[in-house]
């Protein structure tokens, strides 16, 4: 087909924006910044650092993946550094710690060897293409216009993540609070063991995947 047949084309999506504390699965896209630093570990360019500020963070893209909102676009930064202080790196590893925990089905207040090593990653590109549940808000950008972000992970013990991950919810329901424990569906990790962290709780252990994270035991 010609390429000036427009006929097959996708119609224009709205441009209004998602409503403030919209609940979605995402997926996750970083967008390269070419900045490391070796001595913090950041290799690979997947950081950026602002030219006016000095400050370092992660460029992130989020792609809404159902309801009426699918293939909707947000964009927001995870703070890395900040030449005013540890606060906005310590807000991004926040961040960093809740988006691992809702991707990977992990309690966040489960401290076994399991979910440690579910919360490690070998570098950010290991953050690139994940699928969390987040809470969508709105913000000023630096112009005063309104502009959709994300600030807020949903995590496995949310009454919501079950539905917003497409898992069927866990037997007795959820009491909030982060007492309910994960979802009956992420009880099967879907995250590799990271075998330097991990101890086995075996001589004899083998590479089989473990049934039962340690909350669910």
């Amino acid at each position: 087909m010609s390429f000036f047949d427009f006929n097959d084309a996708e119609q224009q999506q709205g441009f209004d924006l998602i409503p403030h504390g919209t609940l979605a699965r995402v997926r996750l896209t970083i967008k390269p910044g070419g900045y490391d630093d070796p001595s913090q570990g950041w290799t690979g360019g997947w950081a950026t650092q602002s030219f006016e500020t000095g400050s370092v963070y992660l460029a992130c893209e989020g792609v809404v993946l159902e309801g009426p909102y699918a293939r909707r676009k947000v964009w927001w930064n995870i703070g890395l550094y900040s030449p005013k202080g540890p606060a906005w790196g310590n807000m991004g590893r926040a961040f960093i710690r809740a988006l691992l925990n809702s991707a990977r089905g992990v309690h966040p207040t489960d401290n076994s060897p399991q979910a440690q090593a579910a919360r490690r990653i070998s570098g950010f590109g290991d953050l690139d293409g994940l699928t969390f549940a987040a809470r969508i808000d709105i913000e000023k950008d630096g112009r005063g216009m309104d502009k959709n972000t994300i600030k807020t992970v949903i995590e496995p013990d949310h009454k919501d993540y079950a539905a917003i991950m497409g898992l069927p919810p866990k037997v007795g329901g959820y009491t909030g609070g982060g007492q309910s424990g994960a979802p009956a569906a992420v009880a099967a990790p879907s995250y590799p063991p990271a075998a330097a962290h991990v101890t086995p709780a075996r001589p004899a252990a083998s590479t089989a995947p473990v049934s039962k994270p340690a909350w669910a035991q």
